[in-house]
């Protein structure tokens, strides 16, 4: 018998479950943590080694923020929700960093990896951030650069940018990733143009991963 996805009671509430199919089948109901986990299944647990002990997040710790960030955000589709996860599970290398390890580029971080111009954008665009973000002044320097994506690094924030991105600079993706099967993909692909990375072996991965997950 066909299962059916829920997020969770949270998201039903606000209209995320409206999406997902309504016969009356058997419904195998899932958590939000349940379905990060799922998608990015090392963010069951967080090493003990203290060069990502600060980073690091499992599925439980940043279920609620994805959440939020879904719901601040205006994404009440499973498509762009499981397209978002499966982008920043993939940047984090399943939520273990919130900054640029390989090569190491000042500023760049959150969840979904974006460059210093990107999180600098991200900050103005939050109200309690902005004074933090002007003291900064000009960010000509890898430690004025690093300063803003401590701005951006706090859970809130870091879950939240991935979002951010789809709707701010990828608006077409957000109506286009609704669709279903093979328009899905389609429109995961755009998204990932927009995003300026090609679809590779291991995001293609993420991509199923998280269309399982969600029973796409």
């Amino acid at each position: 018998m066909k299962c059916s996805v829920a997020i969770s009671a949270g998201l039903a509430l606000v209209g995320f479950a409206s999406a997902a199919p309504t016969s009356l089948e058997a419904r195998e109901v899932k958590s939000a943590a349940q379905i990060i986990g799922e998608i990015a299944p090392n963010s069951l647990s967080c090493p003990n080694s203290k060069d990502v002990h600060d980073d690091c997040r499992t599925n439980v710790q940043a279920a609620p923020f994805f959440i939020k960030a879904f719901i601040d955000y205006g994404l009440k589709n499973y498509g762009q929700m499981a397209a978002v996860l499966a982008l920043t599970s993939l940047e984090s290398v399943d939520y273990k960093y919130k900054h640029n390890v390989n090569p190491g580029r000042p500023g760049q971080g959150t969840s979904n990896m974006q460059m210093i111009q990107f999180n600098q954008e991200y900050a103005a665009s939050i109200p309690e951030l902005k004074d933090q973000l002007a003291a900064i002044g000009t960010v000509d320097t890898p430690d004025k650069q690093n300063a803003v994506l401590a701005l951006v690094k706090d859970d809130k924030y870091n879950f939240a940018s991935g979002a951010w991105f789809l709707t701010k600079h990828c608006p077409e993706s957000v109506n286009a990733l609704k669709a279903r099967g093979a328009q899905l993909d389609t429109a995961f692909q755009g998204y990932m143009q927009c995003i300026g990375v090609d679809i590779d072996a291991a995001r293609q991965q993420k991509w199923n991963l998280a269309k399982t997950a969600f029973g796409l």
